[in-house]
């Protein structure tokens, strides 16, 4: 089993609870909050945790957020590297109405982190012993992080022979690319916007895709589709795997759910096409509970079994 360290610089305490129904100038009640440790990472090691595979979890911690971030982890037997910054950790705000089973999502920025806390977060990354072989960067950047920062962890990272997935956005998905990464996971506008497309289908997809492998960028490509499933690229594959039909309560984690199948797969030494599926089914696993649940085992389980006979 290859060791795993998943990154998340900007993560969060995710507050969720439920209303009637959403009224503007009302005093709404509310039910008991619950509270999730949140952020691309984070989330990305509690779904290797479901799936019965340990992984580390780095990420900064501040303030009383970032207190109770860890205590949530540690619930969780999630393994942790937190390491301590002065400003405190966010925390996001998710009401669902049951009147409609609308849900309404509020995400808060994060707070800037000092350069001197962000050299500190880099040097006990470099200094880990022994090295992880697979790292997962995912999620935003908080307020203020220079996307080079992004670009030292990934250099550092394939220096020391990992492979380093990344799962992000806007400006830090540009630099992640430009430094070069073993697979990339995004969506057809991201992707497009990579190659400077305004819009792909799939077979123009695949030619933006084998645009970026063929520079030498990403060595995999997962497209993700929302509920049509993924799109799987290499220099040798192109193959399209259908999302099942599930009832959808939230799509809250289901990118970061999909990302943790696939490494789990990766971790086992499995395939490229074992990969997305079980990616593909921990995704939409994923949408199958309310909240900020992530997925079931047996859910993705079975769903990967349904999507290996296809």
């Amino acid at each position: 089993m290859k060791r795993i360290l998943t990154i998340t610089l900007n993560p969060t305490v995710d507050k969720s609870t439920v209303i009637y129904q959403l009224i503007p100038e009302k005093k709404l009640r509310c039910e008991k909050p619950t509270f999730d440790p949140g952020g691309g990472g984070i989330n990305v090691s509690r779904g290797l945790k479901r799936l019965g595979l340990e992984s580390d979890c780095m990420f900064p911690s501040g303030g009383r957020t970032g207190e109770l971030l860890k205590q949530l982890l540690v619930k969780e037997g999630i393994n942790q590297h937190a390491v301590s910054i002065s400003t405190e950790t966010r925390e996001n705000f998710i009401v669902v109405a049951s009147s409609t089973n609308q849900q309404y999502r509020f995400g808060m920025p994060g707070v800037e982190i000092p350069e001197t806390e962000q050299e500190k977060l880099f040097e006990v990354y470099s200094k880990l012993d022994p090295f992880p072989e697979i790292i997962v960067i995912s999620g935003s950047l908080p307020p203020g992080m220079r996307p080079e920062f992004l670009k030292e962890l990934i250099k550092t990272g394939k220096e020391k022979g990992a492979k380093v997935i990344v799962d992000t956005s806007e400006e830090a998905l540009s630099h992640a690319v430009d430094e070069g990464v073993f697979l990339l996971k995004p969506n057809l506008g991201e992707l497009g916007r990579l190659v400077g497309k305004e819009a792909l289908d799939n077979e123009s997809a695949d030619e933006a895709a084998q645009q970026l492998i063929s520079a030498g960028k990403t060595e995999v490509i997962v497209v993700s589709l929302g509920a049509q499933g993924a799109y799987l690229i290499t220099k040798d594959l192109n193959e399209h795997i259908p999302a099942p039909s599930v009832k959808k309560l939230s799509t809250v984690g289901a990118g970061d759910s999909m990302v943790a199948g696939m490494v789990s797969v990766l971790a086992k030494g499995g395939n490229y096409s074992e990969m997305v599926r079980m990616g593909v089914a921990c995704g939409s696993a994923a949408t199958m509970n309310a909240g900020t649940q992530l997925f079931k085992k047996e859910d993705a389980l079975k769903l990967f079994e349904w999507l290996k006979k296809r």
